[in-house]
Parts: C-alpha cells; structure tokens; sequence
C-alpha cells in the first residue's frame, strides 16, 4: 500500500493501544501522560527515525526532563528570593544548560532535549507531583513514545509496498 496509508494504518492504530495503555493499566503510575508518550513519537520521527531516533529521543529528551527538574528545583529553592523571577531565570539557566551541553554528541539534538524539558512541567504542573517525583513517569512516557514511534515506522514499512518512500520520509519529508 502507499507510505502515507501505511503510516496512518500504523500510527492510528497503535495511538489507540498507546492511549488505552495510558488511561487503562497504567494509569495509576503515569497519570494523564500519554501527551508526553505522543511528543518522543513525534520526536523519534524528527530526529532521523530507526535505532537512531528512538535513541536520540530517549536519551535527550530524558536530559531534557532532568534540566527541568532540576530548573523547578531552583527556582523553589536556591532562586526563590528572586520572587516572581525565579522561575524565568531558572528556566533561562536550564535553557542554556541544554544549548552547551549539545556539545555531547548524545545529546548534541537541542529541540529533542527542549521537548524533554516542557515536558516535565505538566506533571509536576497539573498533576501536582513534586519535580523529583515526576522524572520516573516523565522518563518512562519517553521510552514509551519513543517504543511507539519505532513499532510505528516498521510496520508502515513493512505495510509500504516495495519501492515507495519509507515511513520516516513520509512522516517528516523535510528531515528524509
């Protein structure tokens, strides 16, 4: 079948497991999270898809989440003095800290790691954890959607009829 079908068969069906996943057995250790699971399977497709995108995604946009932690930690802790201004400095710190630390080959995807990072806040935000009570949901949500985004684009491309561009292509053409 053509790539773009093939993709949506995959991706719809496997967004309905994914979802099920998240509001059925796991629901109680990674409540209302699956938004985070659907961002690393965006980001395994634009960071280069295969072994190498669910790589990239898991390990920076779990870099990402720790900067974030450790962003919201200060800006209640060492930075709360700075009254309504510890939060965008600290997030200004965490900012830069993702930039330089791009200079680590694992981590060298600057949006994968800035997806990691907003990703932590909703937890912690809307689900009233504390920061470092949200990284192990927020973490395994990554390796979750990072899971999906790979099964996803096999099984596209084993859908795909021979010849046709590949599943990554489709997903995001201007990365293929």
């Amino acid at each position: 079948m053509p790539a773009l079908i093939a993709l949506a068969l995959s991706v719809g069906v496997l967004a309905v497991l994914d979802t099920w996943l998240y509001v059925g057995p796991l629901a109680a250790f990674l409540p209302g999270l699956v938004w985070i699971s659907f961002i690393a399977w965006g980001c395994h497709f634009h960071s280069g898809g295969g072994s190498k995108g669910s790589i990239t995604t898991v390990t920076c946009m779990s870099w990402g989440a720790l900067v974030g932690m450790g962003a919201v930690m200060l800006a209640g802790g060492v930075l709360a003095g700075l009254g309504t201004l510890a939060a965008p400095v600290a997030v200004g710190l965490g900012a830069a800290v993702i930039c330089l630390s791009s200079a680590i080959g694992l981590l060298q995807t600057i949006p994968a790691s800035v997806y990691g990072f907003a990703s932590i806040a909703g937890p912690i935000l809307l689900a009233n954890m504390a920061p470092d009570k949200a990284i192990l949901p927020t973490v395994v949500s990554i390796i979750i959607g990072a899971a999906f985004g790979y099964v996803s684009e096999m099984l596209a491309n084993a859908l795909t009829k021979k010849g046709d561009v590949s599943a990554e292509a489709t997903a995001d053409p201007g990365h293929a």
